[in-house]
C-alpha cells in the first residue's frame, strides 16, 4: 500500500481549508489569513497546508475560486434550459449573495484574476452559455467581465454602508436633512425611500446590463 501523505493523514480536503481561511477572512480580514494563523484554526502545522495550497499566493485565489465558482452555472444552458438572460441575472444574483455573506474576499474579487482551473471552468461554461445563444466570443468575454465587475463595485459599496455609520454623511438620514429648496429630490427620495433599497437598485441595474448586451450583440 502506498504511504499516505501528510496533508491525508490531517483527514483534510482542498475545500474544507479553503472554507475555513474563507471563514477565517470574514471574521478576521484578509492581512489577518496567514498559513500559519490558519494551520491553528484547523488544528493542524501550517507545513500540513502546502499539501492543498501551494502558498499565500495560491490560498488567496483559492478563496476567489470558492466564491465565483459557486456563483457561475454549473452547465452551458440547452434548448431545454434556462435562456442566457436568466443564467446571467442568476450569476449576479448569487455572486452578490455570496459576497456578501463573505465581505472579507470582497478585496480579493476586485483585484485577484480568475487563474485556479475551478475559477477558469466556470468562466468557460458561462461564455458557452453566451456564444451558444450567438454572442461573438468578444463581446461574451466583454459582457461576463462587465457584469462581474458591476456585482463586484456594487456589493462592495453595500458592504461599506453596512460597516459604517447608519446616520452619517451619505445616509438617508443624512441627505433627508438637506436644503430642500436646493436638493428637493435627493430630499424627497430620502425621506420615502426612493432608489435607496439596494436590492432593488441592484436588480434593475442588472436587468439593464443584460438587456444592453443583448440588444448590443444580436444575441437570441
Amino acid at each position: 500500500m502506498s504511504k499516505r501523505t501528510r496533508g491525508e493523514r490531517a483527514g483534510l480536503t482542498r475545500e474544507q481549508v479553503l472554507d475555513a481561511a474563507l471563514e477565517l477572512a470574514d471574521r478576521e480580514g484578509v492581512k489577518a489569513l496567514t498559513m500559519r494563523r490558519l494551520g491553528t484554526e484547523l488544528g493542524v502545522e501550517a507545513m500540513t497546508l502546502y499539501h492543498y495550497v501551494a502558498g499565500k499566493d495560491a490560498l488567496l485565489d483559492g478563496l476567489v475560486e470558492r466564491v465565483f465558482a459557486r456563483a457561475l452555472p454549473v452547465a452551458a444552458a440547452g434548448d431545454d434550459g434556462p435562456g442566457w438572460r436568466t443564467v446571467l441575472a442568476s450569476y449576479a444574483d448569487a455572486l452578490r449573495e455570496t459576497l456578501l455573506r463573505h465581505p472579507g474576499v470582497l478585496p480579493l474579487a476586485a483585484t485577484r484574476p480568475a487563474v485556479t482551473p475551478a475559477t477558469l471552468d466556470a468562466v468557460e461554461r458561462g461564455l458557452g452559455v453566451l456564444t451558444v445563444a450567438g454572442f461573438p466570443l468578444g463581446a461574451a468575454v466583454d459582457a461576463l467581465n462587465a457584469l462581474s465587475v458591476f456585482v463586484v463595485a456594487h456589493t462592495a459599496a453595500e458592504a461599506a454602508v453596512t460597516a459604517g455609520d447608519g446616520d452619517g454623511p451619505g445616509s438617508p438620514a443624512w441627505l433627508a436633512d438637506l436644503d430642500t429648496a436646493r436638493y428637493p429630490l435627493v430630499a424627497e427620495a430620502a425621506r420615502t425611500g426612493a432608489g435607496t433599497d439596494d436590492a432593488v437598485r441592484f436588480r434593475f441595474a442588472v436587468g439593464a446590463l443584460v438587456a444592453g448586451f443583448g440588444a448590443t450583440a444580436g444575441a437570441a
